[in-house]
């Protein structure tokens, strides 16, 4: 199959650094190559892939420090669209800039949609367009969604089996990754490790948006024996961090769309303490992959009951759900009901 991959253009593919969509894009786009099919990736022009690489800007824009992408992912977007007939299958992973410009293309083109669907700002283009096809990566996610539109299926996030492999032997502390603010709560799983009395290493960055939140509410916390502030890590150092604790903490208090850091915890081995919101309980089998809480008192007490889980399980049950060998064949299902869906363009149809 002919397939083009439309990354966002704020990271590389993969990322350097902190980027989870940008990442998935790399799992999928690589393991679709390494299955034979022919893949043209769209991304920034530091992205590395054995993909065909057509470049949307020398480097990832938040690198560079380009604060609006709208511009460079336009360009990016009438690039793809002079070649869409050289594609069996257009994939977007940059939310709805392409609506307008790809409405005739809906026969062929599929986007996922990676960020929370309970805000209204993106409503009235998928009122426009209800036609176009969009894959959702929770169940969860889709249900503040307007109705009507063209859900073609839900396909979980996958990640290769090596990029965050099985540790056995785990550690003892808790871990926190990913980035500062409200939502995430860190100031949960710092209560939640003071309480347990274990230690907690908390990897994370944070935003400019969110510095105000660090510099009052959570700085003043870390002042304390057993917590540990590490800051934003790469992917190298992401390794150890997960495979070397004894829990990942994942105390959300909004409505993950996914929540990537969980599989990789499972996949390293490690269980995953989560709070019940979003996507959780599709991703986390509560005793099986880690503990679902919904209060303080149970996050402490599973923190506790986790001591005891065997880590080979835990790694089983990521291997059963969530490779990216698994996710690409469940695009690939989901071009395949595009594709017989609407086999000719619409005004071809309507000719008839």
């Amino acid at each position: 199959m002919r397939i083009a991959q439309i990354s966002p253009l704020a990271e590389a593919v993969p990322p350097k650094l902190y980027g989870g969509t940008e990442r998935v894009v790399s799992w999928l786009t690589e393991e679709l190559v390494r299955q034979g099919h022919d893949v043209t990736l769209f991304a920034s022009g530091d992205s590395e892939t054995g993909a065909t690489l057509v470049p949307g800007c020398e480097k990832g824009l938040r690198l560079l420090g380009v604060r609006d992408h709208t511009a460079h992912n336009l360009v990016m977007l009438d690039r793809v669209r002079k070649i869409a007939d050289q594609f069996d299958i257009i994939h977007c992973h940059i939310d709805v800039l392409q609506y307008p410009m790809f409405q005739d293309l809906s026969h062929k083109l599929v986007t996922t949609l990676h960020g929370r669907l309970d805000l209204p700002d993106y409503y009235p283009v998928f009122e426009e367009y209800p036609q176009m096809p969009l894959v959702s990566i929770s169940d969860s996610q889709r249900e503040p969604m307007v109705p009507g539109v063209n859900w073609v299926d839900t396909v979980y996030h996958g990640l290769p089996s090596d990029v965050a492999p099985y540790n056995a032997k785990g550690g003892d502390y808790l871990a926190f990754l990913g980035r500062i603010s409200p939502e995430k709560r860190p100031d949960r799983a710092i209560e939640i490790a003071k309480r347990a009395g274990v230690r907690l290493k908390i990897a994370a960055k944070v935003d400019k948006a969110d510095q105000e939140y660090y510099d009052e509410v959570i700085e003043p916390l870390l002042d304390h024996p057993l917590i540990e502030f590490i800051g934003e890590i790469d992917e190298r150092q992401k390794v150890g961090f997960l495979g070397n604790a004894m829990a990942l903490l994942f105390p959300i208090d909004w409505r993950e769309p996914f929540g990537l850091v969980m599989i990789e915890a499972m996949s390293a081995g490690t269980p995953v303490v989560a709070w019940k919101n979003g996507s959780v309980p599709e991703v986390i089998a509560d005793g099986v992959g880690g503990v679902i809480v919904e209060s303080m008192d149970a996050a402490v007490a599973g923190v506790e009951r986790v001591r005891g889980f065997d880590r080979r399980k835990v790694r089983d049950y990521f291997e059963s759900r969530f490779t990216a060998e698994r996710m690409a064949s469940n695009y690939l299902a989901a071009y395949k009901k595009v594709i017989d869906s609407g086999a000719r363009p619409p005004q071809l149809v309507a000719a008839e």
